[in-house]
């Protein structure tokens, strides 16, 4: 297991949002961005002690940045697997105007529209298997919470080794008010970001969850 030490890990997801031209999609300069996420940096060093082993699925925080800044179909090509090239993409499946209305459930909480901080995040593999719809059932009798749409992209970006063959997740946090849950998966040797029915289980498909999300005062 890696040591794991906050401050450089909030600086190296800090880097790679940058890096992958996160302030472009916010509309902001490099500098704005970086000040926009740096209050949250107090809040990243209270995950002291926290397991950090992203092989196994699990992670101490993401730095969470959503729709409100970056567009769901600007991000997810700026995903890509563990040691592969091809960029992420949206599933066609998605009929027009259908990711605009996957939004945040209420229960998720969000505690900022533009950026904030996920905390002890897993990418939930024992549902494999389970219907979907128990699997979140489960998780919240554990008081944890369903990931969101962007969580599930922040997810991948910092951390891809997280979506590998037979491991992938739903993302319950976002729903549309129908059945389907949006989820991340492989195809095409890339992420995919599609939908699978509340009812329907698959060996290969888990539920994502996390303890909590977090921001600041100087953030907000």
């Amino acid at each position: 297991m890696t040591p794991f030490d906050p401050a450089a890990e909030f600086d190296r997801q800090v880097r790679t949002l940058t890096e992958l031209g996160y302030p472009k999609l916010s509309g902001l300069a490099p500098e704005r961005f970086a000040a926009l996420l740096e209050p949250l940096r107090a809040t990243a060093l209270t995950a002291t002690g926290t397991e950090y082993d992203p092989e196994s699925g699990r992670v101490p925080f993401v730095l969470v940045v959503t729709r409100e800044l970056a567009p769901i179909e600007e991000t997810m090509p700026r995903t890509t697997l563990h040691g592969g090239k091809l960029p992420g993409f949206v599933d066609r499946s998605f009929e027009p105007g259908a990711l605009e209305r996957f939004v945040a459930t209420p229960e998720a909480e969000l505690p900022d529209q533009r950026v904030y901080l996920l905390f002890d995040v897993e990418r939930g593999e024992e549902f494999c298997g389970v219907v979907p719809r128990d699997a979140m059932a489960t998780i919240a009798e554990r008081g944890r919470t369903l990931l969101t749409i962007e969580e599930g992209i922040a997810l991948v970006t910092h951390f891809p080794q997280v979506l590998v063959k037979n491991k992938c997740f739903s993302l319950g946090g976002s729903r549309s008010g129908d059945r389907r849950v949006p989820a991340l998966w492989i195809s095409q040797k890339a992420p995919k970001l599609g939908w699978c029915w509340e009812g329907n289980p698959h060996t290969w498909l888990g539920m994502a969850s996390a303890d909590g999300r977090r921001t600041s005062d100087a953030a907000a």
